[in-house]
């Protein structure tokens, strides 16, 4: 029997608890697991059997929050971890050798873009950034060399919204998969697998908790990608020599990237979400389409009061029919273009500080997704590390200001935003 979204947020994943009969998911907060005897373990450690070992690896409440997300998304399986940035690494470490690169978007979250062009040079990993709205432009920057394509669905911090089946259809013609950061969006509004992803990774930080408590993130796994059709992912498809020769692929089908994310990843990695996190996340998603119907709602009438409002340049709401991306919703995202955004306000940097400052509601943080609203200038904060090319690209240039809509009064953020601009503009 198949449920609705709204149902499934709540439901999927979860069972009363059989040893109390608590209907809400405890938080398991033990380290590790008693066995049934030595052939138990023996097992659990070979893989044979799927259980509980050592919370670094799996933990009774984080499998849940797991779950849940992968069946929201339509994927297979999901591994949870400790942060969006740690599900990044995740979801490349299976992919990736010395010498690999990855074509990325130059529409990226400003520590993203540092993430993929500085840090992962630690690894003998590489990035090639591209303007994903040139197809042309990311066939050509394809190589023997790339592992992967990565792109955001809503893309922070201008809201952009990317063809995802135009670049599925790249990815999947050079033999390597499409990861979709489906973070902006949710699979509330975007479910990236429907549009040829093969990977979606999420800073469950952000909506999919949705009250700025914990931060959290997750690696799901459409399960369709055949790893074995190519050389490409040893690690993937060949022996693996901690496991006496077993072939995550050949062994574990649609599972293996998941597997491999468990067994491998967050054995040595160690990037694990704690339980406390994980159910606080649940309690965040129970509620997920009720609160992105109102970001969605809240975000278009902000917007379209910014765009008429004379103090202000731009803006890159996807939701506005001026967009060059408004067609792209109804494809991309059929339930609305989201919550975040970005606008220009006329006299440049000085005046984001301005406007910064002055706002009362809004809240000055480096977040997003939160059910209260949030503002930050990008150029001198979570993109200040980027070059003024690479800020520009991103859509973050000094003139702009970043908001992440919450579910307030509409009417009360215009109004702020109204004093605001006035003591901004003067």
């Amino acid at each position: 029997m198949s449920h609705g979204f709204d149902t499934l947020q709540i439901h999927a994943g979860a069972q009363p608890d059989p040893a109390t009969g608590a209907r809400q998911t405890p938080i398991y907060q033990t380290t590790a697991y008693v066995f049934r005897d030595a052939d138990h373990a023996a097992a659990l450690f070979n893989l044979q059997e799927v259980g509980f070992i050592y919370s670094r690896l799996t933990n009774p409440t984080v499998a849940v929050l797991q779950e849940r997300i992968a069946t929201l998304e339509g994927g297979a399986g999901a591994v949870c971890c400790s942060s969006g940035h740690a599900a990044q690494i995740m979801a490349l470490f299976p992919l990736m050798q010395p010498g690999c690169n990855i074509v990325a978007s130059t529409r990226l979250y400003g520590g993203t873009v540092t993430q993929f062009s500085q840090t992962i040079k630690r690894f003998g990993w590489s990035a090639t950034f591209v303007d994903f709205d040139d197809t042309d432009a990311v066939k050509a920057a394809i190589d023997e060399n790339t592992r992967a394509v990565f792109c955001e669905s809503v893309a922070n911090p201008g809201g952009y919204i990317t063809d995802l089946d135009a670049i599925s259809a790249i990815s999947n013609d050079a033999g390597v998969p499409l990861i979709v950061d489906n973070t902006s969006a949710t699979p509330y509004l975007c479910r990236p697998f429907e549009h040829g992803a093969s990977l979606v990774v999420h800073s469950t930080t952000k909506y999919l908790t949705g009250n700025g408590t914990v931060t959290g993130g997750v690696v799901v796994d459409s399960g369709t990608f055949d790893w074995s059709a190519s050389d490409k992912f040893p690690s993937l498809s060949q022996p693996e020599p901690a496991y006496h020769g077993l072939k995550f692929h050949e062994t574990f089908g649609p599972l293996a990237f998941t597997f491999h994310g468990i067994a491998v990843g967050l054995r040595d990695l160690g990037m694990t979400m704690n339980p406390q996190g994980a159910h606080y996340t649940l309690m965040g998603i129970e509620t997920l389409s009720l609160r992105m119907q109102r970001h969605v709602e809240n975000a278009q009438k902000v917007a379209a009061w910014l765009e008429a409002d004379d103090r202000i340049e731009s803006v890159t709401y996807a939701g506005l029919p001026s967009s060059p991306y408004y067609d792209r919703v109804e494809k991309i995202c059929p339930k609305g273009a989201g919550g975040l955004f970005t606008f220009a306000v006329k006299g440049g940097y000085e005046a984001c500080i301005k406007l910064v400052n002055a706002l009362e509601i809004f809240s000055h943080v480096a977040n997003l997704g939160d059910t209260r609203s949030l503002i930050i200038h990008s150029a001198s904060t979570t993109h200040r590390q980027l070059s003024p090319e690479q800020q520009k690209a991103a859509g973050a240039e000094p003139n702009m200001v970043r908001v992440s809509i919450g579910i307030e009064d509409a009417d009360d953020l215009i109004a702020d935003l109204d004093q605001a601009l006035t003591q901004a503009t003067a």
